[in-house]
């Protein structure tokens, strides 16, 4: 009984890879410098809202221990989020109310962006402009941060089931996503 207290999750490392690609992807500089997220706390936020995002979009689809992968990596996200609060000096009072904060903000924004890819249009791109970019009306960077977030999911969407149970997911390269033309918003 004791032992069991101590025994290591054996999906752990797999949770951890699955994180650690999200977080480094969120992390890439092109959508920073080409797509005009803000390069501050609240944009490097959105954007690994965004790919947890389209990683539980992926794993919603899917039953058995996978599916459960996708609660696993939120618990570790939460876990982050709690952990980088507390090295900002945010006191024990004030991080179950920034947690709380952050829970809204991912669940409004999973519901969003699931509104969005389910709708034509300039949706997705009104949604990420709003939330990532802060724009009241889809500009040319939010429609390519849009086409590059169809383009990730389209990626997952094909991405093997058993490689995900592996910890192995792959996101595509930004700057293979071009920046379409800049229409009027409708």
């Amino acid at each position: 009984m004791l032992f069991r207290l101590f025994r290591r999750d054996p999906r752990a490392d797999t949770i951890s890879a699955l994180y650690g690609a999200i977080v480094a992807q969120a992390r890439n500089e092109s959508f920073y410098r080409g797509f005009g997220v803000p390069d501050t706390v609240e944009g490097r936020f959105d954007m690994i809202v965004l790919h947890l995002a389209l990683f539980c979009r992926r794993l919603a689809r899917e039953s058995g221990p996978v599916h459960s992968l996708a609660q696993d990596v939120f618990d570790l996200f939460c876990r982050d989020m709690d952990h980088n609060l507390r090295e900002m000096g945010v006191s024990d009072v004030g991080v179950p109310k920034r947690m709380r904060a952050f829970a809204e903000a991912f669940y409004g924004r999973v519901e969003a962006y699931d509104r969005a890819f389910a709708a034509a249009g300039d949706e997705l791109a009104a949604a990420l402009g709003r939330n990532v970019l802060g724009e009241a009306h889809p500009s040319a960077r939010a429609r390519r941060l849009a086409d590059y977030a169809r383009a990730a999911a389209q990626r997952l969407d094909s991405s093997d089931t058993a490689a995900l149970g592996r910890g192995e997911l792959v996101f595509p390269d930004p700057d293979t996503i071009s920046a379409p033309a800049e229409r009027p918003s409708r």
